[in-house]
């Protein structure tokens, strides 16, 4: 242990703790899209349970324990649960998913394309300063309150796109429409 210690310094370990949960992060994030251990969407579905996990650990090395715990507890929970739901619901046949694997990477290339063309036009307009992003570290009435006054339209967003998927994949897992 001594030789640890003078090893690695106390002031050094948050960096190596970045490196190390950084590194994580774009491992389990890569192994979601590009999985060579199997071709199961369960198991992509499983490491991206732990790219959430790392991220956390990026938050705590933040200080920001609040998205911390909402990673692990929203992210990592409910919404995984949801993703599995969707997986094991739908349960596509070899056909049809070579049929949907086209349309679905014109749609995802074209998405992609358009959220990044967002975020460069976002940073472009903000002047890329440093001050812009309100600090709420530690304070959660203060994040609540920003929440649902600045920023009230993305959340209502996201909230009515989950409910959507969520109508989409029951109507998609009816076998006969009447």
């Amino acid at each position: 242990m001594e030789a640890l210690n003078n090893f690695i310094s106390p002031t050094m370990l948050p960096d190596i703790m970045f490196y190390v949960f950084a590194a994580l992060t774009l491992l389990f994030g890569v192994l979601v899209v590009a999985n060579p251990f199997s071709r199961n969407p369960v198991t992509s579905a499983m490491f991206l349970v732990l790219t959430i996990i790392s991220m956390a650990g990026l938050f705590v090395l933040l200080h920001a324990f609040f998205l911390a715990a909402v990673q692990i507890i929203v992210y990592a929970g409910a919404v995984m649960v949801l993703f599995l739901f969707v997986v094991m619901l739908l349960d596509l046949k070899a056909e049809q998913q070579r049929k949907i694997r086209k349309v679905a990477v014109l749609a995802g290339l074209l998405s992609v394309g358009t959220i990044v063309a967002i975020f460069v036009k976002s940073l472009h307009a903000t002047g890329l300063n440093a001050h812009a992003a309100p600090t709420t570290e530690g304070d959660t009435a203060l994040l609540g309150k920003l929440l649902f006054s600045q920023y009230v339209l993305p959340f209502e967003v996201v909230s009515v796109l989950l409910l959507v998927a969520m109508v989409g994949v029951i109507l998609l897992s009816k076998k006969d429409l009447k």
